[in-house]
């Protein structure tokens, strides 16, 4: 196909031709005759070129399988989490590493109950995590989040349930330096209680055991900040059937600030008494003989009777021959109270005075009831004449407290 076409401006990059119902084309001055200028006409023949044209397409076609290949049949993989260790307080998590394909990793994230825990670091390099202060004997639920260009995988929520104070499996010890014999009997300890032992420090180990704090073990338990602790914790955690604190088991720590219970099989008296009313027997008395308290003391009767009327507030009850004697005589002064017969006279003196026709009223005793001695055993009996008459209100109370008697 040719067509003639009019030169009207050339510029330096760019001239515009006129065809012959004057529209306006912009060309490409460099493809022009170099001696071109305005006015000229030029012809141009445009045609198809089919071989280039299938070259191209062969290209293109060969250039999206290529895509397809690559970025369309390889998708990131979801994370597979699962749990290494568990202990009363901590859980170990690890997953296998991250598949991206093509995409590109954005973040990883921990969630822990619904609620995001943080962003792993380095998830490319880090294929655990440890989590610290959690409660003794609850139940957690993990999953993991990978965020890439490709789109967001979740792996599937994973249920732990960490382990009560009595339960000693999740315990992983690592030995440092140490006695052979030391060593086997750690060993042996470590397998009665149902714990593990790793001969590196991990991240699932628990504790650092030792005699001597050296070593290249032992300092990267310092870094991980892992409890290092003499070979008595074990035994310690044996003896009492549970878990127990590292304070007073560190290598430069007192022994006195170690614990020691009971044991594993003892009960309280509290307890031993509750377990008997639920079973429906009584209180069962203390094993063992009684303590020797000697033989019985019997009191004489003046001193029995005499405690009996001081803890009753009672006066003292007069005799059948006494109740037809003539009135007493006014009663002494007060005597010292360090003369015990004298003042246990007064004070029963004192009370045997009769009361006013209009009012009567109990007289108050001031003798002591915190026990009876020798001294107060030889109290005088008063006479019948110093006990005088008694009302006949008085009469009944004391004979109450004769049949008492």
């Amino acid at each position: 196909m040719l067509i003639s076409l009019t030169v009207g401006k050339v510029d330096a990059g760019v001239a515009v031709l006129l065809t012959e119902d004057k529209r306006l084309i912009e060309f490409p001055s460099i493809l022009l005759p170099p001696s071109i200028s305005s006015g000229s006409i030029v012809d141009i023949t445009v045609s198809r070129n089919i071989a280039s044209e299938t070259a191209s397409q062969k290209s293109f076609q060969a250039l999206q399988s290529s895509i397809l290949s690559t970025y369309g049949q390889q998708s990131p993989s979801p994370p597979v989490l699962r749990c290494r260790n568990a202990t009363q307080t901590s859980i170990v998590l690890e997953w296998d590493p991250v598949s991206l394909a093509t995409a590109e990793l954005r973040t990883l994230s921990l969630y822990k109950n619904g609620s995001k825990a943080g962003n792993i670091p380095k998830p490319m390099e880090m294929t655990s995590t440890k989590l610290s202060g959690l409660a003794v004997d609850t139940e957690y639920n993990f999953s993991l989040v990978l965020r890439t260009s490709a789109g967001m995988y979740s792996s599937e929520k994973l249920v732990v349930r960490t382990h009560k104070m009595t339960d000693l499996s999740g315990i992983t010890v690592t030995p440092g330096i140490m006695a052979p014999p030391l060593r086997e009997s750690l060993s042996g300890a470590v397998d009665r209680i149902g714990a593990k032992i790793v001969e590196n420090v991990r991240i699932d180990t628990t504790h650092f055991v030792c005699m001597e704090g050296r070593g290249r073990e032992w300092e990267k338990a310092l870094e991980m900040n892992i409890p290092v602790v003499r070979p008595e914790w074990v035994e310690g955690c044996e003896r009492e059937g549970r878990i127990v604190g590292v304070r007073g088991y560190y290598l430069n720590a007192d022994p006195k600030l170690r614990q020691v219970g009971q044991g594993v099989g003892f009960q309280s008296p509290q307890r031993q008494q509750q377990q008997r009313s639920e079973m429906g027997q009584g209180p069962s008395m203390p094993n063992g003989p009684l303590p020797n308290r000697g033989p019985p003391q019997e009191l004489p009767p003046s001193t029995s009777t005499n405690y009996f009327r001081a803890s009753n507030q009672l006066p003292p009850p007069p005799s059948p021959s006494e109740r037809g004697s003539p009135a007493p005589p006014p009663p002494a002064k007060d005597t010292p109270r360090d003369a015990p017969n004298s003042q246990t006279s007064a004070s029963q003196s004192t009370a045997s005075v009769p009361a006013s026709p209009e009012r009567e009223s109990l007289p108050s005793h001031t003798t002591s009831t915190e026990g009876i001695d020798e001294q107060s055993s030889q109290t005088v009996k008063p006479t019948a004449q110093e006990r005088g008459i008694k009302s006949p209100r008085r009469e009944d109370s004391a004979s109450m407290v004769e049949v008492a008697l």
